[in-house]
């Protein structure tokens, strides 16, 4: 149970954590978002593979290298993970610094519902009716809005599908958490950096052109993205799943209370309408999942007292 309860903790930081973000990005929007996601991937290559040396990880860094390197559907599996993040990374800073912050929000929302969808497709996996029901009232929501907007929410979709198929990838690659983002920012790094020169030359660049507190907030960029979530890796192997569920709607949560009363954006009878078809949807979806998950672990305990 106390191994439960930590769990629970480090998995409710790391959500905190990435409601917060947008205030975090707000802090930048004098910096193109381009340069944000740049720095954000450099200096996130870098802290993890200092975090690894100072742990002492290094031999398995490189275990893990050569082993992804021997299995070439998870290395380009795992390479195509971390453009798919990446595309994710840059939807997202570059929506909170446009007002789009409530979008984001819808994005986080209706991501588990694309995650089942990819099961269904990919993976043959069915669906209870409550979750067809979920399904079909997400969809209903997304339209609402869809015809409200008088366009596509591309911003909220984006944010769903790429985080959905990056997290669909991940699922079939056993990484540890801090080494994996090493390995998946290392794929990425050199483009970010030839995108820094390419700045540098131009003078374009923000960084060291600027004032001291925009350099240390691009330079922190790496800590904000490492932090959550090798909490969450830490967090979420000690508590049910079902409960991991539940926790993860604290960050989009917090993202459509901070667009909506600090950043003010619109958020008028057609978006709570559908936010609340897309609330019911989440509610019976997170309980259809609560009920099978206590139903597996009861037949599990009664199938462990008959022998």
């Amino acid at each position: 149970m106390n191994n439960e309860k930590s769990g629970a903790l480090w998995v409710v930081g790391s959500f905190l954590i990435w409601g917060f973000m947008p205030i975090y990005w707000k802090h930048l929007d004098h910096v193109q978002s381009a340069e944000i996601l740049t720095g954000r991937i450099v200096w996130a290559f870098i802290f993890t593979f200092l975090a690894v040396m100072i742990v002492r990880d290094g031999r398995r860094l490189m275990a893990d290298f050569k082993e992804l390197w021997k299995n070439k559907k998870q290395f380009w599996g795992l390479y195509l993970a971390s453009l798919l993040i990446t595309t994710n990374w840059f939807i997202y800073i570059w929506a909170v610094n446009h007002e789009f912050i409530v979008q984001t929000s819808l994005g986080y929302y209706i991501n588990p519902l694309v995650s089942v969808l990819l099961g269904v497709f990919f993976l043959k996996e069915k669906l209870s009716n409550a979750q067809k029901t979920a399904f079909l009232l997400a969809v209903a929501g997304v339209t609402i809005l869809t015809i409200s907007y008088g366009k596509i929410p591309w911003i909220a979709i984006g944010l769903a599908l790429s985080f959905s198929f990056y997290g669909f990838i991940k699922k079939s690659i056993r990484l540890d958490a801090l080494r994996g983002l090493a390995i998946e920012t290392f794929f990425i790094v050199p483009f970010a950096a030839g995108y820094y020169i390419w700045l540098f030359v131009r003078k374009d660049a923000v960084f060291l052109h600027s004032d001291f507190k925009t350099d240390i907030l691009l330079i922190l960029t790496g800590i904000a993205t490492a932090l959550p979530l090798v909490m969450y890796a830490k967090g979420v192997q000690m508590i049910p799943l079902y409960v991991a569920g539940f926790i993860q709607y604290i960050a989009p949560t917090m993202m459509l209370i901070l667009g909506v009363f600090m950043y003010k954006e619109s958020f008028g009878k057609m978006e709570f309408l559908s936010f609340s078809i897309i609330w019911t949807a989440l509610i019976i979806f997170t309980i259809s999942k609560v009920y099978e998950s206590v139903l597996v672990r009861r037949n599990a305990h009664t199938l462990e007292n008959s022998r």
